[in-house]
């Protein structure tokens, strides 16, 4: 394809920064069983700023499409309103913390995105590529480490197989912390490709040496070899348990990248014993969650876990990685 070269977005483009406020990273997380309803409240919804929160003003917001494209292409808010739309209700998932990436987090949420699908922008630009770069308009220091972007590299088919150019979260224009006016949902992917304030879309083949693509979120492959961090892990999250005189009640959600086929209700007291859980559908699209529930006898258990499964064959660790088995204590409530 002949078209523009692809151009090395490890600099900003030059112009007044766009304001943080606040600055610096921040993050807000509520406990599971705030996180019980089918839909995740946005007031609910996790939230991870690596700068802070970027403050973009919608009437002066333009989205640049460019690099292997046949027709470079710049859109004003109301422009890409115009074009087609499109709603899915997915899993928005943390990876966690890059510097500790092995650490549980729990955060997840299931939301209502709506938006244009990045198909729609690509197939105008005419884009043929390997790699799509997305630009945020955030920038700041991380870890010490000042980034004048964020920046991350993904496969242009999963992108266009999918992802959404988001307007809107449950019927609501996006929040300035989830990324207003526009950011980038890929339904499958970890919340760290989920580019929020978007900017810029470049088409490349080549991927993107920067702070947030080939440094952090990496994972070792089987070869040792780092890989970016993408789909979602199988995991779940237990958000209720009911006592009900000799029984307990327990309740939560599984997903994954791939589909979930089931998952077990382990019990711990002086022994464990584990229960398979009955499935709902999933709360939205494939890459929804799934609600679990099993009911449990209550006496002498102290603890309850929920291990999920995938289709793919994997499963949740029961400790020391991210996506561990999520552990409730009976007694007092509290999780690990």
């Amino acid at each position: 394809m002949d078209g523009p070269p692809v151009r090395d977005h490890g600099t900003a483009d030059p112009g007044a920064p766009t304001r943080m406020a606040p600055a610096g990273t921040i993050k807000r997380q509520r406990p599971p069983e705030a996180l019980d309803a089918p839909v995740t409240a946005v007031d609910d919804v996790y939230l991870i700023g690596h700068f802070g929160i970027a403050q973009v003003p919608p009437d002066t917001w333009r989205l640049r499409v460019d690099g292997r494209v046949a027709r470079p292409l710049e859109l004003d808010l109301d422009g890409l309103r115009a074009m087609s739309s499109t709603t899915v209700t997915a899993v928005l998932e943390c990876y966690g913390n890059p510097l500790r990436p092995r650490e549980p987090t729990r955060r997840a949420g299931n939301v209502v995105w709506r938006g244009t699908p990045v198909s729609a922008v690509l197939d105008r630009a005419g884009a043929e590529g390997e790699l799509l770069w997305a630009r945020g308009h955030d920038s700041g220091v991380f870890d010490g480490r000042p980034c004048t972007e964020y920046l991350k590299d993904l496969p242009l088919a999963v992108v266009r197989e999918r992802g959404v150019l988001a307007y809107e979260m449950n019927g609501e224009p996006l929040t300035a912390e989830h990324g207003f006016p526009v950011r980038l949902f890929v339904p499958g992917y970890f919340g760290t490709n989920n580019v929020k304030w978007l900017r810029s879309l470049t088409v490349a083949d080549r991927r993107a040496e920067h702070l947030f693509t080939t440094e952090l979120y990496q994972r070792p492959s089987a070869t040792g070899a780092l890989r970016p961090v993408r789909d979602l892990d199988v995991n779940s999250l237990v958000t209720a348990v009911r006592r009900d005189g000799r029984t307990l009640h327990v309740a939560g959600w599984a997903w994954g990248s791939s589909e979930v086929v089931g998952v077990e209700v382990g019990v711990l007291g002086d022994d464990e014993a584990w229960v398979p859980a009955e499935l709902g559908r999933p709360a939205g699209s494939r890459y929804a969650w799934r609600r679990f529930g099993a009911t449990v006898p209550a006496a002498g258990v102290r603890r309850v876990r929920a291990r999920a499964r995938d289709a793919a064959g994997a499963r949740q660790p029961l400790t020391g990685d991210r996506n561990a088995c999520h552990v409730v204590d009976v007694e007092s409530g509290n999780a690990t």
